[in-house]
């Protein structure tokens, strides 16, 4: 009888465990390659910034001054934007994606469950520049019209009120790019959420049903904490986004530095700082301070996304 290797051809086991040494070294120097990257991304930002930390110390984490004049700069009021809108745009969006994931997956009737979730998906495909270029020209004027001027003239006097409230009566500030920043968001934590719920076996639902179960029962003891580790997940994807969004905020937040007095105040964020400054840059002194900035953007991100694997850690083993 004439075998394989007689034949001329090489046993299938061997040539299969061949492939997959090489996939394995495909897949370890892919793997490889990505946290080379992120290193030398992090020691690129290091270095560059390094003069920056040198010459302000602590200050430049303290201090909202940021003049180019006399060479001073100080972080603390694009930081604390950046902090400010990102918090206020997911406070914004959560419910509403969650409610517009809950609506298509439990509520919705099925011919019309397809070309809503498709618009939602659009949404999020939507180039920020779009949204930046609609908030400066179609929602600043209207919100300072109908929003911002009966608000501001409603407020009392030496009130608290009052005072969460002044700014210019322009469209343009910290509560006007929050919003822009939530509807930037929205689609992406709801159809993550979709995703999730559409994940949920019929029978868990079924099962609660025949309890008994109301619909607003199912959904907040049998489906949310079904999926409660994965809308962890969803949540800290929008916040990321948030936080790292560029352009639609340099629009629309007026590009103040200095700390937000009230909500209705022009303010900067990390990322707008970044992209209106950094192409007219020429002292060291800016450009590192640029750079540190940018740095400060990746810890901070770095810092959510470690809390987000805390939480989902923390959910896997309850």
């Amino acid at each position: 009888m004439t075998t394989v290797a007689e034949a001329g051809g090489a046993p299938r086991a061997a040539r299969g465990a061949a492939l997959d040494r090489l996939f394995e070294a495909l897949c370890f120097g892919a793997a490889t390659l990505l946290l080379t990257a992120l290193g030398g991304l992090v020691v690129s930002l290091a270095i560059g910034g390094w003069p920056a930390f040198e010459r302000f110390g602590l200050s430049f984490f303290t201090s909202a001054t940021w003049d180019p004049v006399q060479e001073i700069y100080g972080a603390a009021g694009a930081v604390t934007g950046t902090l400010v809108t990102a918090t206020l745009a997911l406070l914004f969006a959560l419910p509403l994606a969650f409610g517009i994931a809950i609506f298509l997956v439990e509520l919705c009737p099925p011919m019309l469950r397809r070309p809503i979730g498709t618009a939602v998906e659009l949404l999020a495909g939507i180039p920020s520049i779009v949204y930046g270029m609609w908030g400066l020209f179609v929602f600043a004027p209207w919100f300072a019209k109908h929003v911002q001027m009966p608000i501001m003239m409603s407020a009392k006097p030496g009130t608290l009120w009052e005072t969460i409230t002044t700014g210019v009566p322009n469209g343009a500030g910290i509560l006007s790019a929050s919003i822009i920043l939530a509807i930037m968001i929205l689609p992406f934590i709801a159809a993550t959420m979709r995703e999730l719920l559409l994940t949920i076996p019929a029978q868990v639902r079924e099962s609660a049903y025949g309890l008994g179960s109301t619909t607003f029962e199912v959904i907040r003891n049998v489906s949310i904490p079904y999926v409660r580790t994965g809308a962890i997940g969803a949540v800290m994807l929008g916040l990321g986004r948030a936080l790292g969004e560029t352009m639609a905020v340099t629009f629309i937040i007026g590009n103040a530095h200095g700390f937000p007095t009230s909500i209705f105040a022009s303010g900067s964020t990390i990322a707008s700082t970044i992209a209106n400054e950094f192409a007219e840059a020429t002292g060291e002194a800016h450009t590192s301070s640029l750079i540190a900035l940018g740095l400060v953007l990746f810890l901070i991100t770095f810092a959510v996304l470690a809390l987000a694997r805390l939480l989902i850690g923390r959910q896997a083993h309850a």
